[in-house]
């Protein structure tokens, strides 16, 4: 599919800037003029991403986190949330609802299956050490010709 717009950002791994990677992600989509529901289930999904990278790829250090946002023919998003961090030995036992590698702070281990369950297809590729990347896909119900 060929891209038709493109956007790059990239902030410190800090919780404070998972509003503004809500926000600049889902301007970004409003070009595709989607529905509220689209919209919130990218602002959500996009949410899960970034906080894994702050509680996990960095945990207790200040990192980058890097987004590209690309909007493909049909309305199609592909948003892919990057860091270079700590990466993840296993990447099955990770998608697997309530695992998590921080059970002493209270998490949920859901972040997987709430990007899952709020967009069309989640890949994963990390390797230890290096980082992990994220790319979703949302088909956006085309409302005003974009598709």
């Amino acid at each position: 599919m060929k891209v038709q717009n493109e956007m790059n950002i990239s902030f410190e791994s800090r919780s404070s800037n998972e509003g503004f990677a809500r926000c600049a992600v889902s301007a970004f989509i409003t070009q595709l003029d989607p529905t509220i529901s689209e919209l919130n289930d990218i602002k959500t999904a996009v949410s899960e991403a970034v906080t894994n990278c702050v509680v996990h790829a960095y945990r207790n250090t200040i990192g980058k986190i890097y987004i590209n946002v690309r909007i493909k023919e049909n309305s199609v998003a592909v948003i892919k949330v990057r860091d270079k961090g700590c990466g993840i030995e296993d990447i099955k036992q990770a998608m697997q609802p309530l695992f998590t590698t921080a059970p002493s702070e209270e998490r949920a281990g859901l972040g997987f299956a709430v990007m899952q369950s709020f967009t069309d297809k989640v890949k994963v590729h990390s390797k230890v050490g290096k980082g992990t990347t994220v790319v979703f896909e949302k088909r956006l119900s085309c409302r005003v010709g974009n598709g």
